[in-house]
C-alpha cells in the first residue's frame, strides 16, 4: 500500500487508522482539557475547506494565517492544504508593516487572523493589501460590534462548507485526492535579518520526508503526548507538531496561553520537547531557587544525591564505564527521593526525546538533566532543510551538534561552509531566482545542495562541529578561516571564565584570547585548596589559575582545527564592565573598544614577551576610583599542545 503524499491525505488515513473516536488533540480552557477526536478534527477540515472553495479559492492560491497555537490553526492549515492552496504562516507578534509585506509578497487572497488584534492590524493595512478578499478570524471576543463584510466568522465559513458538502457529499475526499506530493504545502518565510523575509517554498513531500527521518532515530506513536507551544508560523512545529502528529497518531495538546506552557509542561508531562537553550537554563535556574526556599529536609536530600547522579551520568556518558555496584544502589535511592520527584516537578517523568535547539547549550546544564535522568541532546536545523543533524541515542558530545539524520548528507567546502543534501530540502524561495541559486545547486549526480550559510567540520567520529556563521568567520594570515564566537562560548562554557575576547585576522599569525575570570567560582575553588589571595588582580594572577584555565583552553583546542586553536592568553586584571562600555547591557563583547583598551597586552602577545606591565584606572563599588599596577603573565601553550 502506498503510503499518503500530502498532509491532507494523511488526515484521511489518521482518521481510518486511528478510528473517528479515538482523541487526536486537547485545549486547555478555563482550566479544563477539552478533547477533540480524529472524527471532529475531519468534519473541522472538511467544512472549512469547502468553505474556502465557497469563497473562490483555488489551487495553488496562497492563504495567510497568524494565530497563537490552536486546533484552528492546524485546521485551517489542512483546510487550504485539502483544496490545494498555499499555507503561508506570520509570526502573531509581527508589526502591521511586516503583515503587509509578508501578505502581499506571497500574494494571498485570504487571511486567517486568531482575533480582534490580528484582525485590527489587517483593517490598519486594508489599503495597501489589495489582493486580499477576506479575512477569516475564530476568536471573536473584541469583534461583536464590528460590521464589516472583509471579516468572515470561522463559524459562519465552515456553515457554508456544509452547505455544499450536503450538496456534493464526496467533494472533499475528491479534492484530497487530487494533491500531490510535490505540491507546495506551505511558504516559511526568513527572519529577514540580512534583507527583506524570503518565502522559502516547501513541499509535501519535503515535509513528510523531514517527519520521516527524523522518526527513525526518535519514533513516535499513538499514545505519546505532545505540547504544541512553538510557533506555529516556524517549520519545526510544522514537522515536529503537525506532521508527525499526522503520521504516528500522537496527542497534540494546547496551551491555555503562552504565560502557562510550564505549568502545562508539568500536567501533561510530554514524551518529547524541544526547547532552546536558554529555557533549558532557564528550567536549572528555577530548581536552584526552589532548593533555596524548600525544606531543610528536601536541601540535604539535594546536596547528598546530585553528587551522585553527576557521578553515574559521568561514567555513563563521558568516560563510557560500568557503574560499580555502590553507586548503582545509591543511585536508585536517590532516583526515589530525589530525581524522580524532580523530574514530577519540571514535567519530565515522561520525557524520552529532549532536545535543544539554536545557541550551544552550556555543558553544566547538560550535566545537571545527565545527573537527574534526562539526556538533553542538541538539534541543528534550518527553514529550508528542517533538521540536518541531531544527537541519537547515547552518542552525545558536548561540543557538536550531533550526526546527519539517515537519509541526510552533510558535506564540508574548503571555506568550511556546511552543506545539505536530504529529501527535506526546500524548492526555492518565492519570487527570488537570485537568492534560490545562491542557497541551492545540482552536483554531477543530480543531488540538491542547500549552502546554510553555517561554517562547521565533521570530527573524526562523523558528529558536525557547529562554529558561526559563515559572515561572522574571521581570516587568518595562514588564509584559513575561525569563529571567535565559537572560541568565547565554549570557553564560557567553563563554570571559571566570565568572560572571553579572542583575537585573529589576517594581520595576524595565530588566534590569542582575553580572559576575565569569574572571582566568585574561581575564589571558591581556591579556597578549597588552600590557596590564598586578596583581590582580583591577585587571585587573577596566581599561577595555579593560570593552570585551571590553561586546561579549559587546551580542551577547546581539542575541537578546533590547527588554525584556529589558542596560543597565548591572559588572565586580565580586572573584568569587563558595562559602566566601562566594555560590554553592552546584554553583555556583548565591544570589540573595537576592547581592542584599542587592550592594545598593549595583546602587542604583548604577538611579540611573545612573557608579561606586560598594565596600569588601569578602577571604580570601586562604593564609588571610589583608583589605580591598578601590575603584571599580567603571558601563558603560551607548547606547539606539541597545540598540535593535539
Amino acid at each position: 500500500m502506498n503510503q499518503p503524499d500530502t498532509l491532507p491525505k494523511c488526515l484521511l488515513a489518521a482518521v481510518e487508522r486511528f478510528g473517528a473516536d479515538r482523541i487526536a488533540m486537547r485545549q486547555k480552557d478555563l482550566g479544563i482539557w477539552c478533547p477533540f477526536t480524529w472524527g471532529d478534527s475531519y468534519q473541522q477540515v472538511r467544512d472549512l475547506a469547502l468553505g474556502l472553495l465557497e469563497l473562490g479559492l483555488e489551487r495553488g492560491e496562497k492563504v495567510c494565517i497568524i494565530g497563537d497555537n490552536d486546533p484552528q490553526y492546524f485546521w485551517a492549515q489542512l483546510a487550504i492544504q485539502s483544496i490545494g492552496g498555499v499555507a503561508v504562516g506570520i509570526f502573531t507578534d509581527s508589526v502591521p508593516d511586516e503583515l503587509m509585506y509578508i501578505v502581499n509578497h506571497s500574494d494571498a487572497v485570504l487571511v486567517f487572523a486568531k482575533d480582534q488584534e490580528q484582525c485590527d492590524k489587517m483593517l490598519e493595512i486594508r489599503e495597501q493589501v489589495p489582493a486580499v478578499r477576506r479575512i477569516i478570524y475564530w476568536e471573536d471576543k473584541g469583534l461583536w460590534g464590528y460590521d464589516d463584510p472583509w471579516l468572515v466568522n470561522y463559524e459562519e465559513l465552515q456553515a457554508m462548507g456544509r452547505r455544499r458538502a450536503e450538496q456534493e457529499p464526496d467533494l472533499f475526499e475528491r479534492c484530497v485526492s487530487q494533491g500531490k506530493g510535490d505540491d507546495l504545502a506551505i511558504f516559511c518565510y526568513t527572519s529577514g535579518t540580512t534583507g527583506k523575509p524570503k518565502g522559502a517554498m516547501i513541499t509535501h513531500d519535503n515535509l513528510l520526508s523531514g517527519a520521516r527521518l527524523t522518526m527513525k532515530v526518535d519514533p513516535r506513536s499513538q499514545q505519546d503526548e505532545y505540547l504544541s507551544f512553538l510557533p506555529p508560523a516556524w517549520i519545526t512545529e510544522n514537522v515536529l507538531g503537525l506532521t508527525v502528529h499526522l503520521l504516528t497518531g500522537m496527542i497534540v495538546n494546547f496551551p491555555e496561553a503562552p504565560e502557562t506552557v510550564q505549568a502545562n509542561i508539568r500536567e501533561l508531562a510530554p514524551h518529547a520537547l524541544l526547547f532552546s537553550a536558554r529555557l533549558w537554563e532557564n528550567m536549572v535556574a528555577l530548581v536552584q531557587v526552589k532548593m533555596g526556599e524548600t525544606t531543610l529536609l528536601n536541601r540535604l536530600m539535594y546536596r547528598l544525591f546530585m553528587p551522585v547522579g553527576y557521578k553515574v551520568s559521568a561514567l555513563r556518558f563521558e568516560e563510557r564505564r560500568p557503574v560499580p555496584l555502590i553507586l548503582r544502589l545509591l543511585h536508585a535511592l536517590g532516583e526515589f527521593a530525589l530525581f524522580r520527584p524532580m523530574r514530577d516537578k519540571l514535567g519530565l517523568t515522561r520525557i524520552r526525546s529532549a532536545y535543544s535547539s539554536g545557541a550551544a547549550l552550556n555543558p553544566d546544564v547538560i550535566r545537571f538533566f545527565r545527573a537527574i535522568g534526562v539526556n538533553i541532546k542538541q538539534l541543528y536545523g534550518s527553514t529550508e532543510a528542517q533538521a540536518h543533524t541531531l544527537h541519537i541515542g547515547q552518542d552525545v558530545k558536548f561540543e557538536s551538534v550531533g550526526v546527519p539524520l539517515p537519509g541526510m548528507q552533510i558535506r564540508i567546502t574548503e571555506e568550511r561552509e556546511i552543506l545539505v543534501s536530504g529529501p527535506s530540502v526546500f524548492q526555492g524561495y518565492y519570487k527570488d531566482p537570485q537568492a534560490t541559486a545562491k542557497a541551492l545547486y545540482v552536483d554531477e549526480e543530480g543531488r540538491r545542495w542547500f549552502r546554510t550559510g553555517d561554517a562547521g567540520y565533521l570530527d573524526e567520529d562523523g558528529h558536525l562541529i557547529y562554529l558561526d556563521r559563515m559572515k561572522d568567520m574571521i581570516t587568518l594570515a595562514s588564509g584559513e578561516k575561525y569563529s571567535p564566537q565559537y572560541i568565547e562560548g565554549r570557553l564560557k562554557f567553563s563554570p571559571y571564565v566570565r568572560d572571553v575576547m579572542s583575537i585573529g585576522g589576517e594581520d595576524k599569525p595565530f588566534v590569542t584570547a582575553l580572559i576575565t575570570i569569574d572571582f566568585e567560582n574561581v575564589g571558591r575553588w581556591a579556597e578549597r585548596r588552600g590557596l590564598a589571595y586578596t583581590t582580583f588582580v591577585d587571585l587573577s594572577q596566581k599561577p595555579e589559575v593560570y593552570q585551571l584555565i590553561r586546561k579549559d583552553v587546551e580542551a577547546v583546542n581539542r575541537t578546533l582545527p590547527p588554525a584556529a586553536r589558542v596560543r597565548r592568553f591572559v588572565l586580565l586584571h580586572k573584568e569587563f564592565d558595562p559602566d566601562d562600555a566594555e560590554l553592552t547591557r546584554t553583555r556583548k563583547l565591544r570589540r573595537g573598544l576592547l581592542a584599542e583598551r587592550y592594545a598593549d597586552i595583546i602587542a604583548a602577545m604577538y611579540r611573545g614577551e612573557q608579561a606586560v606591565q598594565v596600569r588601569a584606572a578602577v571604580k570601586y563599588r562604593d564609588g571610589r576610583e583608583g589605580v591598578v599596577e601590575t603584571a599580567v603573565h603571558v601563558e603560551e601553550l607548547s606547539p606539541e599542545e597545540i598540535a593535539v
